[in-house]
């Protein structure tokens, strides 16, 4: 009797190496755990119809000044007349309900918009780590788990994040992998996984909302599953799709 088949899952560390996977897939999770993806797990968790994700703030100025409702953010600090930024906190509020958000970050935003050319989009983050384990188990196929990195650069909290989906979905014995990238996620996530908070405590991006007295965030975008939502992208737009 033939072997099973069985799809591909790996991991790329940075969009910058984007092109270099894109190929063999057909489904891309982005994931910004510090804070773009998890900020729009919490949006659709709170009642947001749709985000918009623009690359630039004079993209997402335009829609503003349209009237949209719009955010953002660079280097971790709301851009100067918006009303908010990539905060999870800034989208748990009742007035949120039903509304078009636009949304551009340092990070998170820009690793959408390269995917989202090519690939169906889903949005990962441990606040709805679950929920995008389960969606890929239930509905199979060669999926890629694009960390957004710090400016280009490989960072470890969307790394240990797209680990933790790796690790799940090969041991479902559905999936396999052939990346170092992978493995190296994978080993990550595992040491991590015991107290994500003390491993990522010297991380860059971690230090960097500590000094901007971002507490608060870090440890909800470190607390898995919050929510259930399974952001996808669709018509220039996220929009939630529960599995």
């Amino acid at each position: 009797m033939a072997d099973e088949k069985k799809y591909r899952v790996e991991v790329c560390f940075s969009p910058d190496e984007f092109d270099l996977y894109k190929q063999e897939y057909t489904a891309v999770v982005a994931i910004d755990v510090l804070r773009a993806t998890t900020a729009i797990c919490a949006a659709f968790e709170n009642g947001v119809e749709k985000i918009i994700p623009v690359s630039t703030v004079e993209e997402a100025q335009a829609y503003k000044d349209k009237g949209y409702l719009a955010a953002a953010e660079r280097n971790g600090q709301i851009v100067d007349g918006f009303a908010f930024g990539n905060s999870p906190y800034s989208y748990m509020t009742p007035e949120i309900k039903g509304q078009t958000v636009v949304l551009t970050t340092t990070n998170g935003t820009r690793a959408i918009n390269i995917a989202a050319k090519t690939h169906k989009v889903l949005i990962g983050s441990l606040i709805n780590l679950q929920a995008v384990i389960d969606y890929f188990v239930e509905k199979p196929e060669n999926v890629l788990l694009l960390a957004s990195g710090w400016q280009g650069k490989f960072n470890l909290e969307d790394s240990i994040c797209a680990g933790a989906v790796t690790d799940a979905l090969l041991k479902s014995g559905k999936y396999m992998s052939d990346e170092d990238s992978t493995i190296a996620a994978t080993f990550l996530y595992q040491k991590a996984s015991v107290n994500y908070f003390g491993f990522l405590k010297a991380s860059s991006h971690r230090r960097r909302l500590r000094n901007l007295n971002l507490n608060e965030d870090i440890k909800y975008c470190l607390t898995p599953n919050q929510t259930r939502v399974l952001p996808v992208y669709k018509d220039g737009a996220l929009v939630n799709s529960e599995p």
